[in-house]
């Protein structure tokens, strides 16, 4: 999943909290300054961390030693806002993105690939397999699967909405996006039509969807947050919102299924990092993202997550900066 970082204006305003169960990461790293991140991705396995900060521009870490490999920035001189980051499935690539244009670079040489201005405002990018394509949330009402290679549109998908969210399938054939009208769809990307579509109670600004395609994860702002079967529409399970006397007012930033498909990761707005089973439904561990500050009426929201490689730890990036290794 990859989102519009507008929804950190949320978690801002949004009063820190959690179930009383949360356990505290068991390591941190700070990765900008106390300004924080618009953005950030970890690859899969949890090797790479690329952070868009909120004063100095994007940077590429390597996790195992802690170290900055480079700063990624579009114009020399000048500290880009990146509204969205991410990296290709294999890691090799990566991909940031302002309001404006994007750049793919190489992640072993830190070289840039490719520079492409957007044909609308960005609000959420996916890189493709070998960063060949990119999905692109926009806020002209579009969703675009755009050749970042040779440059133009392969596939437009017109929405009646802001594009706040997007995610790929696997096999990148199906495209999931969600808007400012409350809907996540479903889309076939080689015809362009929509497959299904779920409707929520507000804006859809997260959304995921399985490494098999078998199911998707939407959550809309203070809202639903629910997995649902990509072949048939219906809800699998809710995580929050369908309470029946007092639904749960909580808002997702980031959700991240594992590679089988069994596990899914979640982040909330207050810093809050879930792991839920998903043939059960059931939420089966839960941690708190580390504050800069004792203070304050919240800490951070989780932006990014990844299931370490190893299998038995998880990592997540809050927009306060800091990334938190979690068992």
């Amino acid at each position: 999943m990859r989102r519009s970082s507008a929804g950190l204006l949320l978690a801002t305003l949004t009063l820190a909290g959690c179930d009383g169960t949360a356990t505290p990461p068991t390591h941190w790293l700070e990765l900008t300054d106390q300004s924080g991140a618009y953005s950030a991705a970890i690859t899969s396995g949890g090797r790479y961390v690329l952070v868009g900060a909120v004063t100095h521009g994007g940077s590429l870490w390597e996790l195992n030693s802690e170290a900055r490999l480079y700063d990624w920035n579009h114009q020399p001189g000048v500290f880009s806002v990146l509204a969205a980051v991410d990296f290709s499935p294999d890691g090799r690539y990566a991909l940031t993105a302002t309001p404006q244009d994007l750049v793919v670079w190489s992640v072993d040489s830190g070289r840039a690939e490719g520079f492409w201005s957007s044909p609308g405002e960005i609000l959420a990018a996916e890189l493709s397999r070998d960063g060949a394509f990119a999905l692109l949330g926009l806020a002209n009402h579009e969703a675009i699967y755009f050749d970042v290679r040779q440059g133009g549109i392969r596939t437009s998908l017109r929405h009646p909405a802001r594009v706040r969210s997007v995610a790929l399938s696997g096999d990148e054939h199906r495209a999931l996006t969600g808007a400012d009208d409350y809907t996540a769809r479903l889309w076939d990307l080689d015809s362009g039509q929509v497959l299904q579509q779920v409707t929520l109670g507000n804006t859809v600004d997260t959304v995921a969807l399985s490494p098999d395609g078998r199911m998707a994860f939407s959550s809309a702002s203070l809202d639903q947050a629910l997995v649902w079967d990509t072949t048939s529409g219906e809800a699998l399970f809710h995580l929050s919102g369908n309470e029946r006397l007092f639904p749960r007012k909580l808002s997702y930033l980031s959700a991240r299924f594992s590679d089988n498909g069994d596990r899914l990761l979640v982040g909330r707005t207050d810093g809050t990092v879930e792991l839920w089973d998903v043939n059960r439904g059931e939420r089966i561990r839960q941690w708190q993202g580390h504050k800069r500050s004792a203070f304050g009426p919240t800490s951070t929201g989780i932006i990014a997550l990844a299931f370490a490689a190893d299998g038995n730890g998880w990592l997540a990036a809050g927009s306060n900066g800091v990334i938190n290794w979690l068992r």
